[in-house]
């Protein structure tokens, strides 16, 4: 085991809100201990193909949570697939507090950060003592296999956590798109494990599994020990 690697957060929704203002602190003062900088690295890919509106309305949202837990809001233009070879970006991450994927498309998330030198640089960092922590779409993201949520299809996620899938607002997910959970979940072949996590809530790992926020994990598909 590294025990200098950083926290790892699944956040089932709420990123960058006052309700999980003590979770992010959190997750930024554990990196400290690691020797990590108050820097707080916002990656807004997962919306970046909505518009520049709700490109700025992330912006903010994230500078008002920083600023809020007093560290310096990175954000991150990552917006298109060349944008993960930008050496700039990848200098701008080097000992982050918080490396934080927020919410969107996971689908687009992978298009533009696989095998990408800006990837490799965010799990070194992490490796390291950084906390990384994907919300909605980025948590999706950093599994084995995506739901197809705005595809119709499943597809291959970053594998940073290869035998987990994620589907996040759960408690929410289940009457938006029941038929596409329920298939997922019964998916012929899948041997990973399925974790659906509600909103405001999230599951991290520091060395074992545990449940912050206000509502609950579900263990869908296969077994995780959590604490």
């Amino acid at each position: 085991m590294n025990h200098n690697k950083g926290v790892l957060a699944l956040v089932g929704s709420g990123e960058y809100l006052p309700v999980m203002q003590e979770f992010e602190t959190g997750l930024l003062h554990s990196a400290f201990e690691r020797g990590k900088k108050n820097t707080y690295i916002q990656i807004p890919t997962g919306s970046s193909g909505e518009g520049e509106d709700r490109r700025s309305y992330w912006k903010r949202r994230g500078q008002e949570q920083s600023d809020r837990i007093g560290s310096e809001c990175i954000y991150l233009p990552i917006h298109e697939r060349e944008d993960a070879f930008n050496p700039e970006f990848i200098e701008a991450i080097s000992d982050a507090g918080l490396i934080y994927f927020s919410g969107g498309d996971p689908h687009r998330i992978v298009d533009i950060f696989k095998d990408s030198p800006l990837w490799d640089g965010i799990v070194n960092q992490w490796d390291s003592g950084s906390s990384l922590a994907g919300c909605s779409a980025g948590a999706m993201a950093f599994g084995g296999t995506i739901m197809g949520i705005r595809k119709t299809s499943h597809s291959d996620g970053l594998n940073l956590l290869p035998d987990i899938e994620v589907i996040p607002h759960y408690d929410k997910m289940l009457g938006w798109l029941p038929d596409r959970v329920a298939s997922f979940i019964a998916r012929i072949g899948a041997e990973s494990t399925l974790i659906g996590i509600d909103e405001n809530t999230a599951l991290i790992s520091d060395g074992t599994w545990r449940v912050v926020g206000a509502g609950k994990v579900h263990i869908l598909r296969g077994a995780l020990e959590i604490a």
